[in-house]
């Protein structure tokens, strides 16, 4: 396993390191290393939903409905 050192952390930085690590029942070092871990481990979507929709849909040329059949308008209710 690989060490680092991250020197210059702001005491505020380390202090709610700690509180964040003792509320979870872990020391400082073992929470550094989840969040690091959680941060790191992500990998970015290049996928938005516009690209989820074009892949869905793309292949077969788009989505054909079935449109309902228009008929007259009908005459508007009268209040006399």
């Amino acid at each position: 396993m690989a060490s680092i050192t991250i020197r210059n952390l702001d005491d505020d930085v380390k202090s709610r390191l700690r509180v964040r690590a003792a509320s979870h029942g872990r020391s400082m070092e073992e929470e550094a290393r989840l969040i690091l871990r959680e941060a790191v481990g992500r990998k970015p979507s290049s996928r938005n939903l516009a690209s989820i929709v074009r892949a869905h849909f793309g292949p077969s040329g788009g989505v054909d409905l079935e449109l309902p059949s228009r008929e007259p308008i009908r005459e508007p209710p009268r209040f006399d």
